[in-house]
């Protein structure tokens, strides 16, 4: 199979991952512990160690606040649902997102507005896929609570102005929480450069580990648990955590406060060794190699009038995502066709964001999604073209 689904997950992973993953079920796979067997020592500290390298990857200040999630939408609803009490109502809490956003954002967004709970205010993007900043500056409200925004489009790809919205909400006091399912092991993530509050993240996309992890980092500005007040973060989920069993409520102690239960260990075995890849072999360069495939993809096809490429037609502008439509074709049938005849994997649909297709005139049927990755070849690239202009012929 020649994969070029890498937006909703890396294939293949990178190397020593599964030997990472293998090693540590063979010989540390026990439940963490801050104290006890040497097992679960050193599973507790597999997991701090992992803890490090990422929050060091987004320039975060303090380990404990990296929180470990079971995927990027686990770690979105830990800081949505976490910052929007259960009190709160639509007269009191406006919160600020985008038509961009994956339904990680939106759904529990928009169920919070149903319920009124909150009021909520969807900003679109321009034709290239961009979303200004300063629309939503315009969107603030006295009620304005949270501004949540997507980094990058899974649909389109493009790099959002992150940083200028980031500084937007801190002239505000507004918190600021970043999805960055399609940039983190990619695109630079700097949270204090960028203001951020809240970043929210997947482990199995371009940092290139294994599906079931993630992570939320919660910045500075949100209140230790020992602060909590309305201010506060409230924890997502409650139970075990390896250490304090004696509160008869969550430990008022990051990360512990927000990981309740037991870790996926062998998962973050796994990711470790993924970002050490990453690590070694410069996202920057990562990225550009991305990039010039997908430049390579609008070069051929925005120009042809079998062919409709959607968003920015500067590739060094997005990550490595390409969103086209063969018009004679529903997006569906090429992904299937792609698939039996030429043994090619790509995503056809709405990609979990129905508003960014509304607003692009591509719901319900949806588009096909091209997203190459580090480990696709030219050779591969080239046979795809070759592929969608048999099937446009």
């Amino acid at each position: 199979m020649i994969y070029f689904d890498n937006a909703a997950t890396s294939f293949p992973k990178a190397p020593g991952v599964a030997e990472a993953m293998s090693a540590f079920l063979a010989n540390d796979a026990a439940n963490p512990g801050r104290a006890g067997h040497r097992m679960a020592v050193a599973a507790e500290k597999m997991l701090d160690d992992v803890r490090l390298k990422l929050t060091r990857m987004v320039n975060g200040s303090d380990p404990r606040r990296l929180i470990f999630a079971m995927n990027c939408t686990d770690a979105i609803n830990m800081a949505i649902k976490g910052v929007i009490h259960p009190t709160t109502t639509a007269d009191d809490t406006h919160v600020i997102t985008t038509v961009l956003e994956h339904n990680s954002v939106s759904r529990p967004l928009q169920a919070m507005a149903d319920s009124g709970r909150i009021s909520l205010s969807r900003v679109p993007c321009d034709d290239e896929g961009f979303v200004d900043p300063e629309a939503i500056r315009k969107a603030i409200g006295p009620t304005t609570k949270l501004i949540a925004t997507t980094h990058a489009s899974n649909v389109l790809g493009t790099i959002q102005d992150a940083a200028a919205i980031g500084a937007i909400a801190r002239e505000h006091d507004l918190l600021f929480l970043l999805d960055a399912a399609q940039t983190i092991g990619a695109a630079p993530i700097d949270i204090e450069a960028m203001k951020v509050d809240l970043l929210a993240f997947p482990g199995h996309k371009s940092l290139l580990g294994p599906t079931g992890t993630g992570g939320l980092y919660v910045g500075e500005r949100v209140p230790e648990p020992a602060e909590h007040s309305a201010a506060g973060l409230r924890p997502w989920r409650e139970g075990g955590t390896g250490g304090d069993s004696s509160t008869p409520v969550q430990p008022a102690l990051f990360p512990y406060y927000l990981e309740g239960g037991t870790p996926n260990t062998v998962g973050v075995a796994g990711l470790g060794a993924a970002i050490d890849y990453v690590l070694e072999h410069d996202p920057a360069a990562m990225l550009a190699h991305e990039q010039q495939m997908v430049q390579k993809l609008i070069d051929r096809f925005t120009d042809d009038s079998r062919f409709r490429v959607y968003g920015c037609g500067d590739a060094s502008r997005r990550v490595g995502t390409l969103s086209l439509n063969l018009l004679e074709y529903e997006p569906g049938d090429v992904g299937s066709i792609l698939d039996d005849s030429f043994e090619t994997a790509v995503r056809p649909g709405l990609h979990c964001a129905p508003y960014a297709h509304r607003h692009l005139g591509t719901f319900p049927g949806g588009t096909v999604r091209i997203s190459p990755g580090v480990f696709n070849t030219t050779e591969e690239l080239d046979g795809l073209i070759d592929a969608l202009d048999q099937i446009a012929g």
